[in-house]
């Protein structure tokens, strides 16, 4: 199918939609960059998703921004950076050296590009030790937004999300309400009206101490354990992934695929 507006989005398991879990879409999730899609292709866009878990901005720059200029987008979402940030060490400046020459090549296709800031985990167990990393490497996604007109989605603001119920059970991603949060964010900042309200947080159980060291172990052992051990071997959970979308398609919000 020809489409005269097409919404590509890039990245990693952010933009994949890890969390989201819908057994019957490619890769088995949903997530937010779909939720977005869905309403776009309603109106006779077409999508592509070329985003996959595990990838380092470096990989993301290599590997996905080609095919996207090959796509010739009208709309590219990207973000990538949590994976980079979250290793033992990191140079930010280094890291997102070609972050405005990679925008900028996605705009000469004639497309508008939407780049994210990185969370604010100060609340979280999980990212709080990480928000001075984030922090400059927000400041520096702010300067490529500056130099290149980019839009920005200014994830670090919009603090809804710090609500654990937004979060699936590995606390690294969002769950189904987070994803449809995201999605009416991303709309916002494309300066759509979204009908509705926005989703509630799921309830959280009330733990006793107890529970919660026994909830944490598991999550540990369940969690942390196998990403460890995938760092230790240097590999990553998108290793034998494709591309969810790698061609440009109609989705509904069903998630029956027209090509």
């Amino acid at each position: 199918m020809d489409f005269e507006q097409r919404f590509l989005a890039l990245g990693d398991s952010f933009t994949e939609g890890m969390g989201d879990v819908d057994v019957n879409r490619p890769n088995q999730v949903r997530g937010w960059a779909d939720r977005v899609a869905e309403t776009l292709c309603a109106e006779g866009w077409g999508y592509a998703n070329l985003a996959i878990r595990g990838k380092k901005i470096p990989q993301v720059l290599t590997e996905q921004i080609d095919a996207a200029v090959a796509l010739k987008p009208t709309l590219v979402t990207l973000y990538a950076g949590g994976n980079d940030i979250m290793r033992p060490k990191v140079n930010i400046d280094e890291l997102v050296r070609g972050y405005g020459a990679a925008v900028k090549r996605l705009q000469d296709t004639g497309a508008e590009v939407v780049i994210f800031t990185g969370f604010d985990g100060s609340s979280s167990p999980v990212f709080g030790k990480l928000v001075g990393r984030t922090a400059l490497y927000n400041e520096r996604i702010r300067e490529v937004a500056d130099v290149t007109g980019a839009r920005i989605a200014d994830y670090w603001r919009w603090r809804d999300f710090n609500h654990m119920g937004y979060w699936a059970t590995d606390r690294l991603h969002m769950n189904e309400r987070g994803h449809e949060l995201m999605s009416r964010k991303v709309l916002g900042v494309l300066g759509r009206e979204v009908p509705g309200e926005d989703p509630a947080p799921r309830e959280l159980p009330n733990l006793s101490r107890w529970e919660s060291a026994k909830d944490n172990g598991r999550w540990a052992v369940e969690y942390v354990g196998p990403w460890v051990q995938r760092r230790l071997k240097g590999t990553s959970s998108g290793d034998h992934l494709s591309a969810r979308f790698p061609e440009w398609v109609s989705l509904a919000a069903d998630g029956t695929v027209t090509r």
